[in-house]
């Protein structure tokens, strides 16, 4: 069977029994054959080497193949690649549980490892409701959140996912019912507008009864339509969280470990949540792995009268094989130049996305640190736009109105020009 001959019916397998994310199983969108990837390239069995512009949904801030996330797989394999988290424990996790607490932000003493992002957010909430039933208060049962916001699909993170604009309105009836305030309108480059956080306040005034904590993307709210609001709004959000007695959740899985130009989102408003959760970029885009850190308060009250035990415990928590690979991508960046690399791609995009806004096609442009977004008047056809980029020679995702790029932190300016003016091109086809 020749190399074509296979591709086709390796890719007609694809189309009709594997279930890829977000795609109809009816009309399934495209798939494109990964056969290698290296640096900031995914090589195509179909022969294209293309510039990777989202580092696989904002995963791989290294870049692929990087030798020292490869050694950490190797040599962890070599000793053993799992063992059960209940009554055991071992050097890559404790290791890992170190890095994260000295990283994070301040008041975040304990670490409780989970699968994947959106299973640290249920871990959180989890927390968060069992805290305050433990303080005998069964009341406080709900959560508050901002419109425009997302924290996974799965059940208890879809009820904080925006119900309206989000991706989760089919389950709807199904769904925990919780509190959602109106997105922070206060672009992040603008004059803070004091009226911007009084219909949260009104909110909490109103709910804070029931109202066990408030969840919320810390400055940018990702996959709920990456848009990127003032540092204020969150420093308000947590003085309401102290005043009127919430927990609060800041959700870093998109916008940890150096992704805004601060190592975490937070930092920005120089805050510190009582739950953090973190994910992606966590080891590097090598294997799924996510964390939720809370404060020793949390811990203790969590863990005061019945059951005496927090009630979770995934099959793999604290996966060797993954905690390794997590320890060597945050010594990378414990010891690389992320900062730098980081404001130098925010300010090629500032200087090449811009250019975008005068298309009678684009509403918007938005920029923060590694990520960058163009936001066009309608939905993308994304099959289409897709096969344009990849004629460009670059890996670009859409959806819905957004075109957007989080690269691999790793990229150089030639590699970055490539993307924006694929972006500049494709756009102004629409």
């Amino acid at each position: 069977m020749t190399n074509q001959i296979k591709q086709t019916e390796n890719l007609r397998f694809d189309q009709q029994h594997i279930w890829h994310p977000y795609t109809s199983a009816i009309d399934p969108l495209p798939c494109y054959e990964v056969v290698k990837a290296e640096g900031v390239y995914i090589h195509l069995a179909s022969g294209e080497k293309l510039i990777d512009g989202v580092a696989s949904w904002w995963t791989a801030i290294h870049g692929y193949n990087h030798p020292d996330l490869n050694q950490a797989v190797l040599q962890q394999t070599e000793k053993f690649s799992h063992v059960m988290f209940g009554g055991l424990t071992h050097q890559p996790a404790i290791d890992l549980c170190r890095k994260l607490i000295d990283m994070t932000p301040s008041g975040l003493e304990r670490v409780f490892l989970a699968d994947s992002g959106s299973i640290s957010v249920e871990v959180a909430m989890k927390m968060a409701l069992q805290y305050w039933a433990c303080q005998g208060n069964q009341d406080k049962h709900k959560f508050i959140t901002p419109r425009n916001g997302y924290h996974g699909d799965t059940f208890a993170a879809m009820s904080v996912c925006d119900p309206i604009n989000g991706m989760h309105s089919l389950f709807t009836d199904a769904l925990n019912q919780q509190v959602f305030a109106p997105a922070p309108q206060t672009r992040f480059d603008k004059q803070w507008n004091e009226d911007d956080i009084i219909p949260l306040e009104e909110l909490i005034q109103a709910h804070h009864h029931e109202l066990a904590a408030l969840i919320i993307e810390p400055i940018v709210q990702n996959a709920g339509g990456i848009r990127i609001y003032h540092p204020e709004y969150l420093k308000r959000a947590r003085q309401l969280c102290d005043e009127y007695n919430l927990l609060m959740i800041c959700d870093e899985i998109a916008t940890g470990f150096g992704r805004t130009g601060k190592l975490f989102a937070c930092e920005h408003a120089d805050i510190s949540p009582d739950i953090l959760c973190l994910g992606k970029a966590l080891t590097g885009g090598y294997m799924t792995l996510a964390a939720t850190l809370c404060s020793e308060d949390v811990a203790q009250g969590v863990c005061q009268g019945e059951p005496g035990v927090f009630m979770h415990g995934p099959t793999f928590m604290g996966n060797p094989l993954a905690c390794a690979v997590a320890n060597a991508s945050l010594t990378l960046i414990q010891q690389g130049d992320w900062q730098q690399q980081v404001a130098n791609i925010e300010k090629q995009l500032q200087a090449e996305l811009m250019p975008c806004k005068e298309l009678d096609t684009v509403a918007d442009v938005r920029v923060l640190g590694a990520i960058g977004v163009v936001e066009t008047k309608s939905a993308v056809n994304v099959a289409e736009i897709q096969k344009e980029f990849i004629r460009h020679g670059v890996w670009i995702r859409p959806f819905g109105k957004l075109v957007y790029i989080m690269p691999p932190y790793i990229i150089s300016p030639e590699q970055l020009r490539q993307l924006t003016q694929a972006i500049y091109n494709a756009v102004k086809k629409l």
